[in-house]
């Protein structure tokens, strides 16, 4: 998989990483040994992004020429350590061509699942559908619904996939009550979109979504309850590849 990988090959790369996601890496530590207090991982910088190194097999440790120590690890196990802090892994830096990046934003949908979330880079930018009553019909519904603070929408275009809209929720409380009060909210007012139209939701609390960093910077809610429910006036400028590394390192 690491082979067929090449700038703008998005299907090569979601292979590769479902391929990583029930594998193993070998990290290179930089100090100590695995399982020591000292120990720690190396690390890079590329294009402001951070990224810890390591090789994807025997045969790649062998060849990269890394005399101290190094650790095993199952990609899940890495994912859930690093996407938190914001790095990536870099898998066979030592290879031809430089190896490849995983960003952050990808160890977490390794961590948390490939299917659940959509695959990046991701255009996050304003929707251009006209859709009145459906806005109409879930302003409505929101302002009966306590749970809620205010909602943003945008629409989504992943790297492979459809299209989509997504309603980003700000809710006061992120209890099961409310969860399941919102969840009823949207049920309600779905009936109006048109149909075909892929619709979906994110937490603005979220601090590791793409698309929801993507709505709390460049989009106004269009219902707000603090500020009486009138919807305000919808602002964005589109960000190709927002929260990933530019397209040429993967």
């Amino acid at each position: 998989m690491l082979r067929q990988v090449a700038p703008g090959r998005y299907d090569a790369y979601e292979g590769l990483l479902h391929a990583l996601a029930d594998g193993e890496l070998f990290m290179l530590l930089w100090q100590g040994t695995p399982g020591s207090p000292d120990a720690q991982y190396g690390n890079m910088e590329v294009d402001g992004h951070g990224y810890a190194p390591c090789v994807t097999s025997p045969g790649e440790l062998a060849a990269s020429g890394w005399h101290r120590a190094h650790e095993r690890v199952t990609v899940r196990e890495i994912a859930r350590a690093l996407y938190p802090e914001r790095w990536g892994v870099w898998l066979n830096p030592h290879a031809p061509g430089g190896g490849v990046g995983i960003p952050w934003a990808d160890l977490r949908r390794i961590a948390t699942g490939l299917d659940r979330m959509p695959a990046g880079p991701l255009r996050v930018s304003e929707p251009a559908l006209e859709m009145p009553q459906f806005y109409a019909q879930l302003t409505q519904n929101a302002h009966r619904t306590p749970a809620v603070r205010s909602l943003r929408r945008g629409w989504v275009q992943p790297a492979l996939g459809t299209p989509y809209l997504v309603i980003g929720l700000d809710l006061y409380d992120g209890s099961a009550a409310a969860v399941d009060e919102v969840r009823a909210m949207m049920r309600q007012s779905i009936g109006t979109v048109p149909e075909g139209l892929p619709v979906s939701t994110v937490a603005l609390s979220d601090a590791y979504d793409p698309v929801a960093l993507w709505l709390k910077a460049h989009a106004r809610p269009f219902y707000d309850r603090d500020a009486h429910g009138v919807p305000s006036q919808h602002v964005g400028s589109q960000r190709p590849g927002y929260g990933y590394p530019p397209a040429r390192h993967r």
